[in-house]
């Protein structure tokens, strides 16, 4: 069986990762995952959900839940394997079809210990993780109701297979999105003197927003300000008008987090009016900090040191993740396992090792059973 079921969910995961498809627009993965497992005898629970599905295995009053995403990025795959993507510019460059078919493979092997399960396992397909509103959808259409403790997991590139690392408290950071406009006076390009430079004024606001790490804050604080797009001209030998910036801040901290959206407009206006130019900040809150509840971290652990993996302290991360949603309102916790990809998450050649499907499935099965034992 062993050796059917991983070959089974290594094809499932190539046909998903040959067909991604991006957030609230995963309808294809949707009929897949309603199809697998309705081949299992798991029949998708009606939450009027418009992609993403949600299922339940066993029966009784204890209920815990497992939770993958299925959604891919707008990114051009370039790894050179058969099952590479066919769809133009879309791909799993962050293991959601791993996650995905970890999941489905849980959910087989729990199936058939139906029978003897104290309690029941809530399968929770997530659609859009990577617009970090996915999970307010589902904790919105009810699929947390009634449970008691939530799992998840994300693969780890840097990881080995076979490596397991997890943390109580603090694990992901708060993640904010920033951007803003700013206008200076368009001008021809052999005549500046008649403008107002907005490229050169947003090149100095550039630089400047990396003092409010250096400068601002203590540097045993975790803060990343990170300018991740510029926009401005359209011609070589014109001065634009005005110039588009935009891009994303992570913090651990909830003070520092409130504070930046004033240290930043305060910055960018008093550079901007410096030059004669305006700057206008919008401020995109995100998922908060996801927080492992001890306790859970703890017994996750535990759990992957009896099922063989090397168990790790996990460190600080400063990625986000919509999981942390799940957490502000259900205990649980979110946890890493070795993927050892040569290229990082949402990186082109991003290629995760499938050897660490069937293990993993095997962990989160026997997680989930020991969990409802736990609270039964």
């Amino acid at each position: 069986m062993s050796q059917n079921l991983g070959q089974q969910l290594i094809a499932w995961r190539r046909e998903l990762h040959q067909f991604p498809e991006l957030s609230n627009q995963e309808f294809a993965t949707t009929e897949r995952i309603q199809g697998w497992l309705r081949s299992a005898g798991i029949e998708p629970q009606p939450y009027g959900l418009n992609t993403g599905v949600v299922a339940e295995i066993g029966q009784g009053d204890a209920l815990i839940a497992l939770r993958a995403d299925i959604d891919a990025l707008p990114i051009e795959e370039v790894v050179p394997v058969e099952f590479r993507s066919q769809n133009p510019g879309v791909m799993h460059a962050c293991g959601h079809d791993v996650h995905t078919s970890v999941i489905l493979g849980a959910a087989l092997l729990l199936k058939a210990r139906e029978k003897t399960l104290p309690g029941r396992v809530r399968l929770l397909f997530q659609p859009a993780e990577e617009r970090f509103g996915g999970a307010k959808t589902l904790i919105k259409a009810g699929a947390l109701e009634g449970v008691s403790a939530i799992f998840g997991m994300h693969n780890a590139p840097e990881l080995p297979v076979g490596t397991f690392a997890t943390r109580g408290g603090p694990f992901y950071a708060n993640v904010d999105r920033f951007d803003f406009e700013v206008t200076g006076k368009g001008a021809h390009a052999a005549r500046p003197q008649e403008g107002i430079d907005a490229i050169v004024i947003a090149s100095q606001i550039v630089t400047a927003l990396q003092t409010l790490v250096s400068r601002s804050y203590s540097p045993l604080e975790s803060v990343v300000v990170s300018v991740t797009r510029i926009e401005g001209g359209n011609t070589w030998n014109v001065l634009p008008q005005t110039v588009v910036l935009e891009g994303t801040v992570r913090t651990h901290n909830d003070a520092i987090r409130e504070s930046l959206p004033q240290r930043f407009q305060q910055l960018i206006s008093s550079i901007a009016e410096g030059f004669g130019a305006t700057a206008k900040l919008n401020w995109h809150p995100g998922p908060p900090a996801l927080v492992n509840t001890e306790r859970w971290a703890e017994f996750s652990k535990g759990i992957a040191a009896e099922a063989g993996y090397t168990v790790q302290h996990a460190d600080l991360q400063m990625g986000g993740e919509d999981f942390a949603f799940y957490l502000h309102n259900t205990p649980g916790t979110f946890v890493s396992i070795g993927s050892a990809s040569e290229f990082g998450l949402h990186h082109p050649g991003f290629k995760p090792d499938e050897s660490l499907i069937e293990p993993a499935a095997r962990y989160f099965s026997q997680l989930a059973e020991a969990a409802l034992r736990e609270i039964s």
